[in-house]
């Protein structure tokens, strides 16, 4: 008797160890610099259709990615969300992504929207864009002087140039992406002259950006698409009297294209449970998941078959794009922050 009772105990433990190990697997840790409303449909269909329960650590690229270094191999993250090229560059240089060779993921998602592939797969993947458009005033500026990025640096546009921060990854971005095309010795020539046209020292968000021209104290400026296109959308007398003051465009359409950036992850180096966290951006990259994540931050799916409808969006019109790779960008932004030293671009 001792010994049945004994057997069944130890059959217990094994089945409740079983359990145990079953329902940790149907979990997955997400850390995300997304904070959208409809990223809580985005993951409960994940939920619904997974039975995969999502744990969220909320907050932006900066805090989460000194959590990740302060947490180390005993991190409980297990997929990564970002903003921007040069934040997912300095995660992957800091060791946090893994590779993942996936066919969903090769097949679904642009080759130059992943990072650095050395055959084991890529470590991270864009799953939506934005671009950085021109804004201009309206009453003072015509838009064909200011057509083009390298154009914010002519001479005839001294004093009308506003910008975030230098060292802003945006920006670290699309000068990484400069460098790519004009070579960093004329890129530094640019820079110099953007600080020699500033109207103001770089200051604020591209919100910032988008109401220093509408109040005329800057008469051009850079933004995200999705700013421009959150205060087009607003219901708000003030922003909308504001909006009616600028006007945008998409820069050097007759050359490189629109310098576009994108929102992206990957999964963590030690992902307590890899499977479900492959299973997760495979997700991410279903036409469904794809509208999801544009809609929520007015911004574009990377998979083609996806269609996220946002009439504002659509209003912009269709664009050349830019086709730099992500990656190439993303490891550009330590010699663009060199040249934005050298020339005292703040």
């Amino acid at each position: 008797m001792k010994r049945l009772t004994s057997t069944l105990m130890g059959a217990a433990v094994v089945s409740l160890a079983a359990s145990s190990v079953q329902a940790q697997e149907k979990e997955l840790n997400l850390y995300s610099a997304r904070h959208y409303q409809t990223d809580e449909q985005l993951y409960s269909n994940f939920t619904k259709q997974t039975g995969i329960k999502i744990n969220r650590i909320e907050a932006d690229d900066n805090a989460l990615l000194e959590r990740l270094k302060n947490e180390g191999k005993n991190s409980a993250a297990d997929v990564i969300l970002l903003v921007d090229a040069a934040r997912l560059w300095r995660a992957q240089i800091n060791g946090m992504f893994q590779p993942v060779k996936s066919k969903v993921l090769d097949a679904r998602i642009p080759a130059n929207l992943r990072g650095k592939d050395d055959g084991n797969g890529a470590e991270w993947y864009g799953f939506s864009t934005r671009a950085r458009i021109i804004v201009y005033n309206k009453d003072t500026v015509k838009p064909e002087d200011v057509a083009t990025y390298e154009s914010l640096a002519d001479p005839k546009n001294k004093g009308k140039v506003c910008t975030r921060s230098g060292s802003h990854p945006y920006m670290l971005s699309l000068i990484g992406s400069m460098i790519d095309r004009n070579g960093e010795q004329a890129t530094e020539q640019w820079a110099q002259g953007m600080v020699t046209n500033f109207a103001r020292p770089p200051r604020g968000g591209d919100t910032d950006q988008i109401k220093g021209v509408a109040t005329g104290e800057c008469g051009v400026a850079l933004a995200n698409s999705y700013y421009y296109v959150r205060l087009l959308r607003s219901t708000k007398p003030d922003e909308k009297e504001m909006m009616s003051k600028v006007g945008f465009l998409w820069p050097n359409q007759k050359t490189s294209g629109t310098h576009m950036n994108i929102s992206g992850g990957g999964v963590a180096k030690n992902a307590p449970h890899r499977d479900a966290a492959v299973q997760f951006l495979e997700y991410l990259a279903s036409d469904d998941a794809q509208a999801y994540l544009a809609n929520g931050n007015n911004e574009w799916p990377v998979v083609k078959s996806a269609v996220a409808k946002n009439p504002a969006l659509e209003s912009l019109g269709k664009f050349k794009m830019e086709t730099v790779s992500i990656a190439t960008i993303g490891k550009n932004q330590i010699a663009a922050q060199k040249i934005l030293d050298r020339v005292g671009y703040k």
